[in-house]
């Protein structure tokens, strides 16, 4: 099971953060390797490529990353924001299972319009729903602790981006 970190130092920042993993919860390797899999959904933003090509499990090591697209990441690293952010990730699916993987949207589905009895009501209409469209926001400091490994050229905003803008 590929994941960033360790079990250890799962522990070791579950108690700098002043938090504990519920009773019941999933063990931690596995917390951890679902909190990695969510934070590899920021890899097509990411600076750089996979340090061992396609078949590396995991989006870091990085080849040509930077930080803030100015500082260069050595190529064998891992940021401890990387590890910290599938922690946090990892923990949040503990506390709230099923939160990485977002919510489960069937294209062309979605209710425009609904009437009942006499009660109409209208949803806004915000275009086409897509699938893969980016990682799901779910957590400030994640998305803070990742965006310094993005460089958006567009003016949009990646972190926008993310929030469906």
């Amino acid at each position: 099971m590929a994941a960033y970190g360790t079990d250890e130092g799962f522990s070791e920042w579950l108690a700098e953060q002043g938090l504990s993993l519920p009773s019941g919860a999933s063990s931690p390797a596995v917390l951890r390797a679902r909190g990695s899999a969510y934070v590899d959904g920021y890899e097509a933003f990411w600076t750089g490529y996979r340090t061992d090509g396609a078949m590396q499990p995991l989006g870091w090591p990085r080849t040509g990353a930077t930080v803030n697209c100015i500082q260069p990441v050595p190529s064998d690293a891992i940021p401890p924001a990387v590890i910290n952010a599938s922690y946090r990730a990892g923990y949040l699916e503990a506390a709230t299972p099923g939160i990485l993987a977002g919510p489960s949207i069937t294209p062309g589905a979605r209710v425009r319009r609904q009437k009942v009895d006499v009660i109409e009501r209208e949803f806004f209409d915000d275009g086409k729903a897509t699938i893969g469209g980016g990682p799901s926001f779910i957590d400030s400091q994640i998305d803070g602790w990742l965006s310094a490994f993005i460089c958006d050229n567009s003016k949009t905003g990646a972190f926008m981006w993310t929030l469906g803008s």
